[in-house]
């Protein structure tokens, strides 16, 4: 765009032309030239040009620019003042800053509108200003805002993130009427407090749903642990031909990694690359594309969820983190220290990619089950050292277990006698476990003593077990007897071995002792006729744990 004539600048048509590209403009570069042409043929003053630049700015996410151009206004209308609050509402770091507009507002004589306080109110509950909210509350109440569906939308959002679902269903309850919004901030607060029961009773109200309302359910019942509901959800979803997005796949796929539903997992992996992909000519997200990596490798599918990893165009920190902690849990030592050190590589370039706390968990744990006591150490030491990342108590916990199984029992102990945080039962129980590998019944005795002490009955009943366990392998019966007698006295039982396999898409969860499965007379065959056939093959069978029981 050049300069042009003055006697042209002033020419109707040219400044209708100019409107008209503000009308059409998709992009910040587009509007900066609109922007200079205005200003280079006078036009920047004039109030209807300001307004849709100002709007514009504010869209695009740019503040600097909004309030340059505001900041030459010599009287802002309310409609100017309601732009500037309103991106000020939309910054997460600066929520506090749309209610000192609102003051400046007020003190330049402007009188708010309902879109004054629908921004104010977002404002509010994005920056958790519920005195602040209460107050605009009471400002709508007097000014006559109660009825508008927006601000009411607003107040009910603000409530349901601040003030609690009790007084955002109050709110709601009140409502002249009521939005899809409104029904989905309804909906989102009871998700968010964790009140599943509530929400679905809201969504099974709700006079019609949107894409909305159905991932916030999916979303919310597979961060809320309940993921055999979210993928009953799913389906529904699926059925009721709703489109899925991003936000509800990644939920799916959590839900399936949790609940090991590798068939589903497979064909959202097929929906994203067929349809998803298609349909929306755009490459899955990093976090979609990181949630299938951890999809197949909780399932087991190691290999699967590596050729995701090598086929991703970008990858972040939590892709790294997950395929190593993928070949961790497969006691893929080797592969899982492999792939650290790739990313330390792939770190030092442009990507600036850098281990987290998690990256380190997954370190430690394949160290652990490789056995790789001297590569432990040093990783452990480094995440001070050289990425000012202060262990945790998880950090430590692989460490006592990677000690432990490798038969160091006395540095064991001592980093977790000498840890500066206090010691949890997970930590003892790794330091069992190893007493356990390696026979030491003296210093088992000595840790499970000083942790059931600490700990209640139905914790101490997995600790009391693996001590007689570890009498047992050292034969001292009778301290076997006296741990026994011991559990009988807490009413400690022992808990049940329990397992899950899917079969055909359905899954099937199994119990030591149980015959309430509808094929456990031939389970149990199955199984007697595995057991016959081990003793055979085994010369010197350890009975040991079968013993005490007995």
């Amino acid at each position: 765009m050049g300069s042009v004539p003055a006697s042209f600048s002033s020419n109707r048509s040219f400044q209708q032309h100019l409107f008209s590209l503000l009308q059409r403009c998709n992009s910040l570069n587009i509007l900066l030239q609109i922007h200079t042409q205005l200003i280079l043929n006078s036009l920047s003053h004039k109030n209807n040009f300001i307004f849709n630049l100002l709007s514009l700015y504010v869209s695009y996410g740019h503040l600097h620019h909004a309030h340059n151009l505001f900041s030459t206004l010599h009287k802002p209308t309310t409609a100017h003042w309601n732009q500037i609050i309103r991106a000020h509402s939309r910054t997460p770091l600066a929520p506090f800053k749309s209610v000192e507009c609102y003051n400046r507002m007020l003190a330049s004589g402007s009188d708010p509108d309902g879109f004054t306080y629908s921004f104010l109110l977002s404002a509010c509950a994005r920056g958790g200003l519920l005195w602040e909210g209460e107050q605009l509350h009471c400002k709508v109440l007097v000014k006559g805002y109660c009825c508008n569906v927006f601000v009411e939308t607003s107040l009910l959002n603000f409530y349901a993130v601040c003030g609690g679902v009790g007084r955002a269903r109050y709110v709601f309850d009140e409502m002249s009427q009521r939005s899809i919004v409104s029904w989905n901030s309804m909906l989102a607060g009871y998700v968010r407090c964790g009140d599943f029961d509530g929400a679905r009773r809201v969504f099974d109200e709700m006079p019609c749903r949107n894409v909305v309302s159905w991932t916030t359910m999916v979303a919310g019942c597979a961060r809320g642990g309940k993921c055999k509901q979210a993928l009953s959800l799913f389906g529904q979803m699926r059925r009721a031909g709703v489109e899925l997005d991003q936000v509800v796949l990644v939920a799916a796929l959590t839900a399936c990694a949790e609940l090991g539903d590798l068939k589903l997992g497979r064909w959202i992996h097929w929906y994203v690359e067929q349809r998803f992909v298609v349909r929306n000519k755009e490459q899955p997200s990093l976090r979609l594309t990181n949630a299938l990596i951890h999809m197949y490798a909780s399932c087991g599918m190691i290999d699967d969820a590596y050729r995701v990893f090598i086929n991703m165009p970008r990858k972040s920190t939590v892709s790294w983190t997950s395929i190593i902690m993928g070949f961790a849990k497969q006691g893929l030592g080797k592969e899982s220290l492999d792939l650290f050190k790739a990313m330390l590589s792939d770190g030092v370039g442009v990507n600036e990619i850098r281990p987290d706390e998690v990256t380190f968990i997954g370190v430690l744990c394949a160290c652990s089950h490789a056995g790789f006591v001297d590569e432990g150490r040093q990783i452990f030491a480094s995440m001070k050292h050289t990425w000012g990342i202060y262990p945790r108590i998880e950090h430590y916990g692989c460490m006592v277990d990677l000690l432990s199984r490798a038969g160091f029992l006395d540095e064991a102990q001592g980093l977790i006698e000498t840890m500066p945080l206090k010691p949890n039962d997970a930590l003892w129980g790794a330091l069992l476990g190893g007493c356990r590998i390696h026979k030491n019944s003296e210093l088992a005795s000595r840790v499970a003593n000083k942790v059931v002490a600490e700990l209640n009955t139905d914790q101490a009943a997995g600790y009391l077990v693996l001590l007689s366990n570890i009498y047992a392998f050292a034969k001292r019966w009778q301290d076997v007897i006296d741990v026994r007698r011991k559990m009988i006295e807490m009413g400690v039982k022992k808990p049940p071995g329990r397992s899950v396999i899917q079969i055909n898409g359905v899954l099937h969860n199994f119990v030591v002792g149980d015959v309430t499965h509808k094929h456990s007379s031939l389970i149990y065959e199955t199984l007697h006729g595995i057991t016959k056939q081990a003793n055979w093959e085994v010369s010197e069978p350890d009975i040991t744990e079968v013993l005490v029981d007995a």
